[in-house]
Protein backbone atom coordinates (compact mmCIF):
# COMPACT_ATOMS: atom_id res chain seq x y z
CA UNK A 1 0.00 0.00 0.00
CA UNK A 2 1.15 3.93 -0.73
CA UNK A 3 1.77 5.44 2.64
CA UNK A 4 -1.04 8.21 2.62
CA UNK A 5 0.65 11.69 2.49
CA UNK A 6 0.32 13.89 5.84
CA UNK A 7 -2.30 16.87 5.48
CA UNK A 8 -0.87 19.94 4.93
CA UNK A 9 -3.09 23.10 5.12
CA UNK A 10 -2.81 25.29 2.45
CA UNK A 11 -1.55 28.90 3.30
CA UNK A 12 -4.04 31.55 3.33
CA UNK A 13 -3.55 35.04 3.23
CA UNK A 14 -4.30 37.35 6.12
CA UNK A 15 -7.44 38.90 5.22
CA UNK A 16 -8.93 35.23 4.88
CA UNK A 17 -7.68 34.36 8.00
CA UNK A 18 -9.12 37.43 10.12
CA UNK A 19 -12.38 36.67 8.17
CA UNK A 20 -12.43 33.75 10.15
CA UNK A 21 -11.18 35.17 13.49
CA UNK A 22 -14.41 37.54 13.00
CA UNK A 23 -16.76 34.52 11.94
CA UNK A 24 -16.21 32.30 14.84
CA UNK A 25 -16.09 35.03 17.60
CA UNK A 26 -19.47 36.18 16.16
CA UNK A 27 -20.67 33.01 16.25
CA UNK A 28 -19.54 31.82 19.73
CA UNK A 29 -21.54 34.92 20.76
CA UNK A 30 -24.12 34.48 19.27
CA UNK A 31 -24.76 30.86 19.77
CA UNK A 32 -27.09 30.71 22.11
CA UNK A 33 -29.37 33.35 21.00
CA UNK A 34 -32.65 32.73 19.36
CA UNK A 35 -33.18 35.44 16.19
CA UNK A 36 -36.56 35.95 14.91
CA UNK A 37 -35.60 38.32 11.35
CA UNK A 38 -32.88 39.16 9.47
CA UNK A 39 -32.90 43.21 10.86
CA UNK A 40 -32.88 41.58 14.21
CA UNK A 41 -29.70 39.53 13.54
CA UNK A 42 -27.61 42.07 11.34
CA UNK A 43 -28.40 44.56 14.41
CA UNK A 44 -26.60 42.34 17.06
CA UNK A 45 -23.78 41.63 14.43
CA UNK A 46 -22.91 44.94 14.07
CA UNK A 47 -22.76 46.04 17.82
CA UNK A 48 -20.55 42.94 18.30
CA UNK A 49 -18.66 43.75 15.30
CA UNK A 50 -17.76 47.16 16.94
CA UNK A 51 -17.19 45.77 19.97
CA UNK A 52 -14.32 43.66 18.36
CA UNK A 53 -12.79 46.27 16.24
CA UNK A 54 -11.90 48.47 19.26
CA UNK A 55 -10.53 45.35 21.25
CA UNK A 56 -7.01 45.24 21.25
CA UNK A 57 -4.20 43.63 20.22
CA UNK A 58 -2.84 40.59 21.81
CA UNK A 59 0.91 41.44 19.96
CA UNK A 60 0.78 44.71 18.36
CA UNK A 61 0.00 48.72 19.86
CA UNK A 62 -3.68 49.33 19.07
CA UNK A 63 -6.89 47.58 17.44
CA UNK A 64 -8.35 47.11 14.46
CA UNK A 65 -10.50 49.96 14.42
CA UNK A 66 -6.99 52.56 14.36
CA UNK A 67 -5.21 50.16 12.12
CA UNK A 68 -8.15 50.80 9.63
CA UNK A 69 -8.35 54.41 10.28
CA UNK A 70 -3.83 55.20 9.73
CA UNK A 71 -3.51 52.36 6.90
CA UNK A 72 -6.56 51.20 5.15
CA UNK A 73 -8.43 54.64 4.60
CA UNK A 74 -5.99 56.89 3.57
CA UNK A 75 -5.81 54.13 0.63
CA UNK A 76 -9.18 54.03 -0.38
CA UNK A 77 -10.64 55.55 -3.83
CA UNK A 78 -14.11 57.42 -3.76
CA UNK A 79 -16.83 55.46 -4.46
CA UNK A 80 -18.20 55.89 -8.22
CA UNK A 81 -21.50 58.29 -8.77
CA UNK A 82 -23.19 55.84 -10.31
CA UNK A 83 -24.02 52.09 -8.73
CA UNK A 84 -22.84 49.58 -10.45
CA UNK A 85 -25.00 47.76 -13.00
CA UNK A 86 -24.85 45.15 -15.15
CA UNK A 87 -24.02 45.39 -19.09
CA UNK A 88 -23.82 42.86 -21.76
CA UNK A 89 -21.38 43.37 -23.94
CA UNK A 90 -21.40 41.75 -27.24
CA UNK A 91 -19.70 42.03 -30.91
CA UNK A 92 -22.32 42.85 -33.91
CA UNK A 93 -22.22 43.27 -37.36
CA UNK A 94 -24.34 45.96 -39.23
CA UNK A 95 -27.42 44.29 -41.54
CA UNK A 96 -28.05 45.58 -44.67
CA UNK A 97 -30.65 47.73 -43.86
CA UNK A 98 -28.25 49.63 -41.09
CA UNK A 99 -29.97 47.55 -38.55
CA UNK A 100 -28.41 45.40 -35.41
CA UNK A 101 -30.13 42.49 -33.29
CA UNK A 102 -30.49 41.85 -29.51
CA UNK A 103 -32.81 39.51 -28.53
CA UNK A 104 -35.48 39.53 -31.46
CA UNK A 105 -35.21 43.41 -31.70
CA UNK A 106 -33.50 45.23 -34.11
CA UNK A 107 -31.95 48.92 -33.47
CA UNK A 108 -30.81 51.47 -36.31
CA UNK A 109 -27.15 52.85 -36.46
CA UNK A 110 -26.08 55.12 -38.95
CA UNK A 111 -26.22 53.79 -42.62
CA UNK A 112 -22.45 54.59 -43.33
CA UNK A 113 -21.77 51.60 -40.98
CA UNK A 114 -23.86 48.90 -43.07
CA UNK A 115 -21.10 45.94 -42.90
CA UNK A 116 -19.09 46.96 -39.83
CA UNK A 117 -18.69 45.09 -36.52
CA UNK A 118 -19.95 47.47 -33.74
CA UNK A 119 -19.46 46.41 -30.14
CA UNK A 120 -23.25 46.63 -28.30
CA UNK A 121 -23.46 47.43 -24.66
CA UNK A 122 -27.28 46.43 -23.49
CA UNK A 123 -27.76 48.05 -19.87
CA UNK A 124 -31.43 47.32 -18.37
CA UNK A 125 -32.33 50.67 -20.03
CA UNK A 126 -29.92 51.50 -23.10
CA UNK A 127 -28.71 49.84 -25.75
CA UNK A 128 -25.20 51.80 -26.96
CA UNK A 129 -23.36 51.00 -29.88
CA UNK A 130 -19.80 51.52 -30.49
CA UNK A 131 -17.31 51.48 -33.36
CA UNK A 132 -13.39 52.25 -32.14
CA UNK A 133 -14.58 53.14 -28.88
CA UNK A 134 -16.80 55.84 -29.88
CA UNK A 135 -20.54 55.98 -29.57
CA UNK A 136 -22.59 56.00 -32.50
CA UNK A 137 -26.28 55.21 -31.66
CA UNK A 138 -27.99 54.82 -29.01
CA UNK A 139 -31.57 53.83 -28.32
CA UNK A 140 -33.98 52.57 -25.45
CA UNK A 141 -33.56 49.19 -24.72
CA UNK A 142 -37.20 47.26 -25.69
CA UNK A 143 -38.09 44.19 -23.98
CA UNK A 144 -39.76 42.99 -26.96
CA UNK A 145 -39.56 41.90 -30.60
CA UNK A 146 -39.71 44.79 -33.10
CA UNK A 147 -37.73 47.33 -34.53
CA UNK A 148 -36.12 50.62 -33.69
CA UNK A 149 -35.14 53.30 -36.54
CA UNK A 150 -33.60 56.84 -35.70
CA UNK A 151 -34.75 58.73 -38.81
CA UNK A 152 -31.37 60.34 -38.64
CA UNK A 153 -29.31 57.20 -39.62
CA UNK A 154 -31.31 56.47 -42.82
CA UNK A 155 -30.48 57.27 -46.34
CA UNK A 156 -32.17 60.17 -47.72
CA UNK A 157 -34.24 57.33 -49.94
CA UNK A 158 -35.45 56.18 -46.88
CA UNK A 159 -36.16 59.23 -45.02
CA UNK A 160 -38.61 60.17 -47.86
CA UNK A 161 -40.50 56.70 -47.99
CA UNK A 162 -40.81 57.49 -43.81
CA UNK A 163 -43.27 60.26 -44.89
CA UNK A 164 -45.87 57.52 -46.43
CA UNK A 165 -48.25 56.18 -44.28
CA UNK A 166 -50.82 52.59 -45.54
CA UNK A 167 -53.46 55.40 -46.25
CA UNK A 168 -52.23 56.97 -48.73
CA UNK A 169 -50.62 54.11 -50.25
CA UNK A 170 -53.85 52.13 -50.31
CA UNK A 171 -55.29 55.37 -51.59
CA UNK A 172 -53.14 54.99 -54.60
CA UNK A 173 -53.27 51.91 -55.56
CA UNK A 174 -57.59 52.34 -55.11
CA UNK A 175 -57.26 54.60 -58.29
CA UNK A 176 -55.56 51.70 -60.47
CA UNK A 177 -58.06 49.17 -59.15
CA UNK A 178 -58.97 47.14 -56.96
CA UNK A 179 -56.51 44.03 -57.33
CA UNK A 180 -53.51 46.36 -57.31
CA UNK A 181 -55.01 47.09 -53.85
CA UNK A 182 -55.80 43.55 -52.62
CA UNK A 183 -51.89 43.51 -53.62
CA UNK A 184 -50.69 46.56 -51.75
CA UNK A 185 -52.86 45.92 -49.16
CA UNK A 186 -51.48 42.01 -48.62
CA UNK A 187 -47.96 43.63 -48.36
CA UNK A 188 -48.94 45.71 -45.87
CA UNK A 189 -50.67 42.70 -43.68
CA UNK A 190 -47.70 40.61 -44.32
CA UNK A 191 -45.03 42.58 -42.55
CA UNK A 192 -44.49 42.72 -38.79
CA UNK A 193 -44.19 46.45 -39.33
CA UNK A 194 -46.21 47.67 -42.53
CA UNK A 195 -42.71 50.65 -42.81
CA UNK A 196 -40.79 47.18 -44.29
CA UNK A 197 -43.30 47.30 -46.85
CA UNK A 198 -43.40 50.65 -48.22
CA UNK A 199 -40.32 50.29 -50.48
CA UNK A 200 -42.06 47.01 -52.47
CA UNK A 201 -45.73 48.65 -52.60
CA UNK A 202 -43.75 52.63 -53.98
CA UNK A 203 -41.93 50.48 -56.39
CA UNK A 204 -45.31 48.39 -57.42
CA UNK A 205 -47.07 51.77 -57.69
CA UNK A 206 -44.62 53.48 -59.41
CA UNK A 207 -44.99 51.17 -62.57
CA UNK A 208 -47.67 53.32 -63.58
CA UNK A 209 -45.00 55.48 -65.40
CA UNK A 210 -43.73 53.40 -67.13
CA UNK A 211 -47.01 51.03 -67.98
CA UNK A 212 -51.00 52.24 -68.26
CA UNK A 213 -53.34 51.46 -65.86
CA UNK A 214 -55.14 48.43 -67.14
CA UNK A 215 -52.43 46.26 -67.48
CA UNK A 216 -51.20 46.97 -63.75
CA UNK A 217 -54.66 45.82 -62.99
CA UNK A 218 -54.09 43.07 -65.13
CA UNK A 219 -51.05 42.28 -63.96
CA UNK A 220 -51.82 41.97 -60.16
CA UNK A 221 -54.85 40.13 -61.12
CA UNK A 222 -52.41 37.92 -62.74
CA UNK A 223 -50.02 37.85 -59.44
CA UNK A 224 -53.23 37.93 -56.69
CA UNK A 225 -54.56 34.41 -58.12
CA UNK A 226 -50.72 32.81 -58.31
CA UNK A 227 -49.93 33.76 -55.16
CA UNK A 228 -47.01 36.80 -56.49
CA UNK A 229 -45.77 38.30 -53.42
CA UNK A 230 -42.55 39.65 -54.99
CA UNK A 231 -42.00 42.99 -56.95
CA UNK A 232 -40.04 41.24 -59.72
CA UNK A 233 -42.80 38.77 -60.53
CA UNK A 234 -45.30 41.69 -61.12
CA UNK A 235 -42.68 43.31 -63.41
CA UNK A 236 -41.76 39.85 -65.05
CA UNK A 237 -45.43 39.82 -66.10
CA UNK A 238 -45.42 43.21 -67.75
CA UNK A 239 -42.81 43.12 -69.33
CA UNK A 240 -43.70 39.42 -70.78
CA UNK A 241 -47.32 40.78 -72.05
CA UNK A 242 -48.15 37.80 -70.05
CA UNK A 243 -51.30 40.59 -68.90
CA UNK A 244 -52.24 41.10 -72.20
CA UNK A 245 -52.97 37.18 -73.29
CA UNK A 246 -56.43 35.97 -73.28
CA UNK A 247 -57.47 34.21 -70.14
CA UNK A 248 -57.52 30.44 -70.27
CA UNK A 249 -60.19 28.33 -69.09
CA UNK A 250 -59.10 25.76 -66.37
CA UNK A 251 -58.50 22.41 -66.93
CA UNK A 252 -61.52 19.89 -65.58
CA UNK A 253 -58.78 17.29 -63.49
CA UNK A 254 -61.77 15.59 -61.93
CA UNK A 255 -61.53 11.63 -63.60
CA UNK A 256 -65.26 10.25 -63.71
CA UNK A 257 -66.25 7.58 -60.66
CA UNK A 258 -67.95 5.51 -63.15
CA UNK A 259 -65.66 3.87 -65.27
CA UNK A 260 -64.56 0.26 -66.73
CA UNK A 261 -60.87 0.02 -64.89
CA UNK A 262 -62.47 0.85 -61.63
CA UNK A 263 -63.45 -2.82 -59.93
CA UNK A 264 -65.58 -2.54 -56.49
CA UNK A 265 -64.97 -4.77 -53.74
CA UNK A 266 -67.38 -8.06 -54.84
CA UNK A 267 -64.41 -8.55 -57.61
CA UNK A 268 -62.32 -9.88 -55.09
CA UNK A 269 -64.70 -12.89 -54.22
Amino acid sequence: MVPARPYKPKDKSKAEVGVQIVERWILARLRHHTFFSLAELNQCIRVLLDELNQKPFKQLPGNRREAFEQLDKPALKALPPQPYRYVDIKPVKVNIDYHVQYQQHHYSVPHQYVGERLELHASDTLITLYFHRQSVATHVRAKRAGITTEPAHMPTRHRKQQQWTPGPLKNWASDIGPATLAWVDAQLSTKRHPEQAYRVCLGRLNLSRAYPRERLEAACRIANKAGLIRLKQVRSILQSNRDQLPDQLELQTELPQDHENIRGPKTFH
